[in-house]
């Protein structure tokens, strides 16, 4: 997940740098989504490590 989300970062710097506005904000805003959703799971996978199952 993380991978996407850096892979759809750099797209959108490369279409930035060349004046693609709409690919760039479309990959700059699903890299945001992506890295959301990483983050979710991240603080999830945590809290659900940290349970005892006594």
């Amino acid at each position: 997940m993380l991978h996407w989300a850096l892979t759809f970062l750099i797209v959108a710097l490369l279409a930035s740098l060349l004046g693609l506005g709409v690919v760039a904000g479309t990959a700059a805003y699903i890299a945001k989504v992506l890295l959301l959703v990483f983050l979710v799971l991240l603080v999830v996978g945590f809290i659900r490590g940290r349970r005892s199952l006594v």
